[in-house]
């Protein structure tokens, strides 16, 4: 099998593991120059052919993990749901606070 072959097979396996929309914490990253940091999170756009995940980091990065080099796993569903329950907490605040303001530059 040449190289092709097998990064092609390796991508077929990716994408069955990290389908578009998968939520990634990066737990290292072997980019000498610039990587995303550890600990950033992110969501999978897509797999490529090559097996490279190219991603959406939550600090509005974009660049890939290449998963023979760098360290990274899969959030938990517990983990999905705190975010998820935190992006509301803070939605909430936020629209709260905008109709606050409102009222106050209403003079009420």
């Amino acid at each position: 099998m040449n190289d092709f072959e097998r990064k092609y097979r390796m991508a077929v396996e990716l994408r069955k593991q990290y389908p578009k929309g998968t939520r990634i914490e990066l737990l290292s990253m072997n980019d000498p120059y610039d990587p995303v940091p550890a600990g950033t999170r992110g969501t999978v756009d897509y797999v490529d052919d090559g097996a490279t995940i190219h991603m959406l980091w939550d600090n509005g990065r974009t660049l890939s993990i290449e998963p023979n080099q760098d360290s990274f796993r899969k959030l938990t569903e517990q983990e999905i749901e705190e975010e998820n329950t935190a992006i509301c907490v803070e939605e909430t605040t936020n629209e709260m606070h905008e109709n606050e303001e409102q009222t106050q530059s209403m003079g009420m």
